[in-house]
């Protein structure tokens, strides 16, 4: 026979209580999607339906170029870490360990030493004259480059010696602008440029231009860096988001478009700082005690090593200023011993010039 246990009068008048209370309180908090977690979960949506439907036949693909003559760096597509199962796609909880809400990322970050240094350039930067462009004219930058080469029998990469470099590119890059280098004839910037394209195998060529990319982190124009966020969060989410086309390290990207919006283009004080800041949010940034750019000055560096290629930034040590970049081997390859120089640049002026090839007074 089963022991039966008398319920207590008092429990019921218990349990109802609980009830009228639990109405009376709000509901507890749900965690909900950050955007940027969201956007993750649909773009892997996206390459899921894409995989699914790679055998399709392909449309014809018109060309679009950028229509300024800015140096990019190597895109690549970040991973998304998610699994699809039935139909529904579940994005793995991996917060980057830089406190960015949302963010996707692996590896360490950046070290207090690289900190510390992005965020004495971004005070040096935030306290800088503005631009001073007007509608019309030319944002003019001068620089020293050098970049390795290999011969035709693919030797080990050369560094031949720095030359000089001028652009002059059109403030909103409405209008051409112009490449100018020792030893090579004047390349002009952003003009429309006849294409042909082709349907399909066997049909007649159909000549065209070339339609020119909008303005964007990887196609900057003077006007378009101006009007970027100077919150360094939703900087660093614009520019990973502009930065997700191809493959490999999502944050090497982020890293290497910032150095070239810094290098090649005439950002306001604010955006410029803003950067900075950015910068120090990626993880595996580090610092390098001494370093030179291309025109020999030496000062303390910034760096970030991908894919056994380290870009380091070099800054004045006394004023924080931008001085230039360099790209050195940190394994041994076909291209070169470890610490191999592959790139190496200076910036030596900025300004506003009234038209492609006339150099600013002064």
């Amino acid at each position: 026979m089963n022991a039966f246990t008398p319920r207590s009068p008092h429990a019921d008048a218990d349990e109802l209580l609980c009830a009228e209370l639990t109405e009376l309180l709000p509901p507890p908090p749900v965690p909900e999607l950050t955007a940027e977690r969201n956007q993750h979960l649909r773009h892997a949506v996206l390459r899921t339906a894409l995989a699914a439907g790679e055998g399709a036949s392909a449309r014809p693909v018109r060309a679009v170029r950028p229509r300024q003559g800015i140096r990019l760096g190597w895109i690549v597509a970040p991973m998304a870490a998610c699994a699809v199962v039935a139909g529904v796609v579940v994005l793995a909880p991996q917060d980057g360990t830089t406190g960015t809400p949302g963010r996707i990322s692996a590896g360490p970050a950046a070290s207090a030493e690289a900190v510390k240094v992005l965020s004495g350039a971004a005070l040096a930067a935030a306290a800088a004259p503005a631009p001073s462009v007007r509608p019309g004219e030319y944002v003019y930058v001068r620089s020293l480059v050098a970049h390795a080469g290999r011969d035709a029998a693919g030797g080990a990469a050369t560094l031949p010696p720095a030359h000089r470099r001028e652009v002059w590119l059109s403030v909103d890059g409405s209008r051409p602008g112009l490449l100018r280098e020792p030893g090579a004839p004047d390349t002009e910037l952003g003009a429309e440029m006849p294409v042909y394209e082709v349907d399909h195998r066997g049909a007649t060529p159909r000549k065209t231009t070339v339609e020119a990319a909008p303005p964007s982190v990887t196609n900057p124009t003077h006007a378009y860096v101006a009007t970027l966020p100077t919150d360094p969060g939703v900087l660093l989410r614009l520019i990973q988001d502009q930065t997700r086309a191809g493959g490999g390290d999502a944050d090497q990207r982020a890293f290497t478009a910032i150095g070239t919006l810094l290098a090649e283009t005439w950002a306001p004080p604010k955006v410029t700082a803003a950067l900075y800041e950015a910068a120090a949010r990626i993880p595996g940034v580090t610092v390098l005690p001494s370093a030179k750019d291309a025109a020999g000055r030496e000062g303390v560096a910034v760096a970030r090593t991908s894919h056994g290629e380290q870009t380091q930034w070099i800054f004045d040590r006394a004023s924080s200023a931008f001085l230039g970049e360099r790209t050195v081997l940190t394994e041994t390859t076909s291209a070169g011993r470890a610490g191999t120089v592959l790139g190496v640049s200076a910036v030596l002026a900025k300004a506003a010039a009234p038209a492609p090839g006339e150099r600013p007074k002064g």
